[in-house]
């Protein structure tokens, strides 16, 4: 008995220090590249991140690829603004929880919950009309080129273009993991514009998706990183901030809204011209009578 009661402190230590441990561990088990994600614990220095509302997998030393990244917003949304209001975040300004592949990217085909479809690019952007569940997308259409212009606030003089580029070309390899190959150009005359490119043809498994670093970068500038630091992105050159303006998206292939919607715009333009033209030259004719009136 004497022995049991002269352990007790010592085991209370024991059970201190594993604790203490336990939690060193679980504040280490961080995803730094995507704050939407929780742990699971596999050992004491081992553990697998997982995207919060899924069982999906993160690659933590990657950028998570964009559809994954809107699926977990949305659980957010859900959550904190749309208690009650079910079907409050259907498709709202390109927000809407999309589909995703096994890979992570977009599924071609995406639909809401009030059962209305529409194709899409890699970004997951629309590129068709919204129809129902009849509707057939027979490939996720790639977006190769993404053009991003920039504004920077006013100064008194210019930058010099070469510093811009080089500033801008070390962000997006350093804290994007973008390959240098698909900066195709970076030009500053006075906004400063960026082109990415990326073909499938020479790309490889571990190459970061140019739809995802528009993605992060996006994020980044509207003070919302999906970084786990969630740290305030500050672009600069020579100490002056750059502010984003937008950001373009060019695909390999026009979107496919409906020639009959495309005609009836047309039709509405016309229709509105011969009445402007109607009316003009029903004033004219007014005119002309009043005026030979008056000669009377």
């Amino acid at each position: 008995m004497l022995l049991t009661r002269n352990m007790e402190p010592l085991l209370e230590v024991l059970l201190g220090l594993i604790l203490v441990a336990a939690s060193s561990a679980q504040n280490n088990c961080t995803c730094a590249s995507n704050k939407w994600t929780v742990y699971a614990q596999n050992g004491p220095e081992n553990c697998t991140c997982m995207l919060v509302g899924s069982s999906h997998k993160v690659d933590c030393s990657m950028l998570t690829p964009k559809c994954l990244l809107m699926k977990a917003e949305m659980m957010f949304l859900k959550e904190k603004c749309f208690q009650g209001h079910p079907h409050g975040l259907l498709d709202i300004h390109g927000i809407y929880s999309p589909d995703c592949e096994d890979s992570g990217i977009f599924k071609a085909r995406q639909c809401n919950q009030a059962d209305a479809c529409w194709c899409v690019n890699t970004p997951g952007i629309r590129i068709t009309e919204k129809v129902d569940k009849s509707l057939r997308c027979d490939e996720l259409v790639k977006t190769s080129w993404i053009y991003i212009q920039l504004k920077h606030k006013k100064k008194s003089g210019a930058w010099d273009a070469a510093h811009v580029a080089n500033a801008l070309k070390q962000l997006f390899e350093g804290r994007y993991k973008l390959h240098p190959k698909y900066i195709a150009a970076i030009k500053y005359s006075p906004l400063i514009q960026i082109d990415l490119k990326q073909h499938d043809s020479g790309t490889s498994n571990c190459d970061v998706d140019t739809a995802d670093v528009a993605c992060y970068f996006e994020k980044d500038i509207k003070d919302d990183s999906i970084f786990h630091s969630n740290s305030t992105l500050t672009i600069s050159v020579n100490g002056d901030a750059l502010d984003i303006e937008r950001i373009y998206y060019m695909d390999e292939k026009p979107s496919l809204f409906s020639l009959n919607q495309q005609a009836g715009e047309v039709i509405a333009v016309v229709i509105v011209v011969m009445l402007a033209a109607g009316l003009g030259i029903t004033v004219l004719v007014i005119l002309g009578l009043w005026c030979t009136i008056r000669e009377r």
